[in-house]
């Protein structure tokens, strides 16, 4: 049988104004938090797509009752007790909601809960979050001594610990700091760079106990509190992708609205000013603690640069869509720091160079980095390797020449309409 695909015909310049869909990081943990409230609270401009939707129906299953409501969610938690489910969790691709809901069950006394996923995410590592969970007292099996899902949890009262993260993970910081909101005595997390802090900012929103020093940030064991309305900004990592469409094809200029400017998640905006781009962008407002805004961008012939490794992890979604950047930009781009790229929902290093190479653009792979030459890609066929952000990232890539997409299905995990939003800012095409 045929497999799906998508033609994209050479594109002209692509012009208008959107608004993206809502942050999917910030609507996973909006959700679980808005789970653990006491009371009725509204998440407002969500993202509703295969991996918050998991969230929402594993969070259902725990007791909170959630509510499609328009476009947004209305949530009526269980306060900090959540109720045992009576069948597997499923977290269908969803890593953020494995991992962070693993820090969650751990500290419910009793409770047992099995985790399992998709044939991609029961490949992930999960050790990274189990271990430092054990620290704390917590009870967790799974495959391979629980470093691979399923991953069995029976809820226990936990004591809280000083971790030093041994690679930038938000999701292990985040998985540990909502274990913290349960545990015995304070709990520190320490990071070796600064990672993506919506966590921090979701717990100043509802009241949550929260010390922040540079990079060590404190949590202790939470009283109930009141659930509250949360607005979502737009995501910047499907922002991303039309201001990389914008750059590189002739005539362009596009407008993303609304979008999130949170500064721990917008390295590819210094990246691309470096490679020449012509962007711009303002905060305009801010919810819940998350700066809000807008960023223009206008085609701009590219040069290759030397990224900052210090800036992947305020960028770690976007190095795809960077390096389909870095295949228009002339002269080389070397991108360092991606061992974490190898472990996401495909090994995103290996992905982008098959598919630069199939657009036929010169790469280098290394054990953690990508070389790639630029000047141009020519037309091909791409291969999103089940990722939702190689889809979209190599259907930009080849967009000015023309591309064939592979299971273009994949970017509905976060993007639903992705390729209706791209065309309509090509006129169609």
């Amino acid at each position: 049988m045929d497999r799906a695909h998508l033609d994209l015909k050479p594109s002209g310049p692509l012009r208008g104004a959107l608004r993206v869909p809502g942050d999917k990081s910030v609507t996973h943990r909006g959700l679980m938090l808005l789970a653990l409230a006491e009371g009725e609270g509204r998440l407002l401009y969500p993202l509703k797509a295969g991996d918050t939707l998991s969230t929402a129906r594993v969070l259902g299953a725990l007791g909170a009752e959630i509510a499609e409501e328009g476009p947004h969610f209305r949530v009526r938690g269980q306060g900090l007790r959540l109720k045992e489910p009576g069948d597997v969790l499923d977290c269908g691709n969803a890593g953020t909601l494995m991992r962070l809901i693993l820090g969650i069950l751990a500290g419910q006394e009793g409770l047992f809960a099995v985790l399992t996923g998709d044939h991609s995410l029961r490949r992930r590592p999960m050790g990274r979050v189990v271990e430092p969970l054990r620290a704390m007292g917590a009870q967790v099996d799974g495959r391979e001594g629980g470093k691979r899902a399923p991953l069995a949890v029976r809820g226990a009262s936990l004591r809280g610990i000083r971790y030093t993260l041994p690679v930038p993970s938000a999701q292990v910081k985040s998985a540990l700091l909502l274990a913290g909101l349960f545990a015995e005595g304070v709990t520190e997390v320490e990071e070796p760079v600064l990672t993506r802090d919506h966590t921090e900012r979701l717990f100043r929103h509802f009241g949550l106990p929260l010390g922040v020093e540079g990079t060590r940030i404190r949590t202790r064991r939470a009283d109930p509190f009141p659930a509250r309305d949360l607005v979502v900004p737009g995501d910047f990592s499907s922002a991303a992708f039309f201001l990389v469409a914008a750059l590189i094809t002739p005539g362009s200029e596009v407008v993303v609205e609304g979008v999130g400017l949170n500064p721990t998640r917008t390295g590819l905006l210094q990246v691309l000013a470096s490679m020449g781009a012509d962007l711009e962008w303002r905060v305009l407002e801010g919810e819940a603690g998350e700066p809000v805004g807008y960023i223009r961008a206008r085609y701009s012939p590219l040069k290759g640069v030397s990224v900052d490794p210090a800036l992947i992890p305020l960028m770690v979604d976007e190095v795809p869509i960077l390096a389909a950047a870095a295949a228009w930009a002339e002269g080389e781009t070397f991108i360092p720091n991606l061992s974490e790229l190898r472990v996401k929902e495909s090994d995103r290093v290996a992905a982008i160079a098959h598919n630069l190479r199939a657009l036929g653009v010169e790469v280098e792979e290394g054990p953690d980095w990508l070389r790639i030459r630029g000047g141009g890609v020519r037309p091909g066929e791409v291969e999103p390797f089940h990722d939702h952000r190689i889809a979209m990232a190599f259907a930009v890539a080849g967009l000015p020449v023309g591309v064939r997409v592979w299971e273009p299905g994949w970017a509905e995990i976060s993007y639903p309409g992705f390729f209706r939003d791209l065309l309509g800012l090509c006129g169609g095409s």
